[in-house]
């Protein structure tokens, strides 16, 4: 049964978002919460119906380097504070009652930064994937499974390994997942989709013209479903909203084929910005337009 959530009042959205900058030091939902009661003691706020909370939030991460730039940071520090960020945002994501998270952490196009740039990256994730699979960490506190999502081929050997220990880790945890797209783009998710489910066909043509069991139709060579099969995000419900920070409005070759029918969600806030205000906004935009997009699903 789908979670419905009341439309939160203009006033009361202003006092939660001066009251959540009070909040941010504590970094904590809790605290949040404590907050909302004292303004909702009934607790309806997060109840009943006019639409659901999303069960799939995607993110676009954008914002790290400029947020350094900003606060005269090296740029080492501004991805420091991005993964801090992330870190607050599962959490908050996870309480809010979202099933889904999905991140875009690295692009393939990232690839073509500079070395020095790339190589801090890949020890920065090697570092931070040991903190998220630690015992005591919020992914086992949470009982959040991890999947990176992506052609991981392109990964050097330590990284690959390092996300094949976090998803085997993390692979009994039930409670929400947590997808991680790294040397990921759209565009190759889908040529390898598309080469997979030829491939798959091809080895069926082989068998039914070995065992003499006839011909395929046309129709019967690829459809929509086999390619849905072999995607990196197979299994993944396709997202409800995506946020992308610093007001960007372009999807930049992510999830290209699962958006469809989602939202797109574009905060000012540069990543590491990035607050439960922002995330109580982007709820109360999808539930504005929840029945809209229900309709145009049917439609489609």
């Amino acid at each position: 049964m789908e979670k419905y959530v009341l439309p939160i009042p203009k006033l009361y959205v202003y006092i939660l978002g001066v009251l959540s900058l009070w909040c941010s030091k504590e970094r904590t939902v809790n605290a949040h919460y404590r907050l909302i009661l004292l303004l909702d003691p009934a607790g309806t706020s997060f109840e009943h119906g006019y639409g659901p909370v999303p069960s799939h939030i995607a993110f676009i991460m954008d914002g790290n380097r400029r947020y350094a730039k900003k606060q005269n940071l090296l740029e080492r520090d501004g991805y420091r504070a991005g993964f801090s960020i992330l870190i607050n945002v599962l959490r908050y994501c996870y309480e809010l009652g979202m099933k889904h998270i999905t991140v875009y952490a690295f692009s393939i196009d990232n690839f073509k930064r500079r070395p020095e740039e790339v190589q801090y990256l890949m020890e920065l994730m090697l570092e931070k994937i040991d903190e998220l699979i630690a015992e005591e960490s919020i992914v086992n506190h949470l009982g959040i499974r991890i999947y990176f999502r992506g052609n991981l081929k392109l990964l050097s050997e330590p990284v690959r390994s390092a996300v094949e220990m976090a998803m085997a880790t993390t692979a009994c945890n039930s409670k929400a997942v947590l997808s991680v797209c790294v040397a990921y783009t759209s565009t190759d998710e889908i040529a390898h989709a598309v080469q997979e489910s030829c491939e798959e066909k091809q080895d069926d043509i082989r068998e039914r013209d070995a065992s003499n069991a006839g011909h395929y139709a046309l129709e019967q060579l690829i459809g929509v479903a086999d390619i849905d099969r072999h995607m990196y995000m197979a299994g993944v419900p396709d997202p409800d909203i995506i946020i992308r920070t610093s007001g960007g409005t372009r999807l930049s070759n992510f999830l290209l084929w699962q958006s469809a029918g989602c939202l797109l969600y574009s905060p000012r806030a540069l990543w590491p910005e990035i607050s439960f205000w922002h995330l109580v906004l982007a709820i109360i935009y999808f539930q504005r337009n929840y029945f809209y997009l229900k309709e145009k699903k049917k439609q489609a």
